[in-house]
């Protein structure tokens, strides 16, 4: 487990940075544990100016890698719909559902999407390719991306020391290495089961469909 603490000293040595990139690497779409990192970074920190720009590099980081999948539904349209859904293994119906979702909840669930990470991605790729305006999505996505932000940097800020402290003791960070490894084979499973039931996902059917 030497790596965790190689991982831990980095954040210390290093917290805006780390949690910039992290925040921006996860925004884009790849896996990459970000709300981790920012509940942690608290507990390396001294004061409260300390936290303010912690939050503020989450943040801007976070915005930027939103741009990712917003200019993927601007400049592909719809059918990057059909690609966000295989990749994360939904099953046929999985564009219909975002369309029918995004059609009902518009701007709210891009104010809402950043305390999920699939429902961000699939709603930031519709308002790129629907009808939301970029000063609109801008707007509610930073509202979003600053209540989620404040609110696990003030959950840090409580607990943070104490999950260090956790993931810093052998035998709980076993049983924690195995709880995560356990619930993403589960997830996998189900995803993989789900797919092989309805069929893959796919949007050309829907190429010419308007959000």
């Amino acid at each position: 487990m030497g790596s965790v603490d190689s991982s831990l000293q980095l954040l210390a040595d290093h917290p805006l940075a780390v949690v910039f990139w992290a925040s921006l690497i996860e925004a884009i779409g790849i896996p990459f544990p970000s709300r981790v990192i920012l509940i942690l970074t608290p507990a390396f920190l001294s004061t409260r100016t300390d936290l303010a720009e912690i939050a503020l590099a989450a943040i801007v980081g976070a915005l930027l890698g939103d741009h990712v999948p917003y200019l993927a539904g601007r400049f592909a349209g719809i059918r990057i719909l059909g690609v966000y859904c295989r990749v994360t293994l939904g099953s046929e119906n999985c564009v219909e559902k975002t369309l029918r979702l995004f059609q009902r909840f518009r701007s709210w669930a891009i104010l809402a999407s950043r305390f999920s990470t699939s429902v961000r991605l699939f709603a930031a790729a519709c308002a790129g390719c629907g009808q939301v305006t970029y000063l609109r999505y801008l707007a509610f996505d930073t509202v979003g991306t600053a209540v989620y932000t404040i609110v696990c940097v003030l959950i840090g800020a409580f607990i943070g020391e104490r999950a260090v402290v956790f993931f810093t003791t052998d035998r709980r960070r076993w049983l924690f290495a195995i709880l995560v490894a356990t619930a993403f084979t589960t997830l996998i499973a189900y995803r993989l089961w789900r797919r092989y039931r309805h069929g893959t996902a796919h949007a050309a059917s829907l190429a010419d469909a308007r959000i």
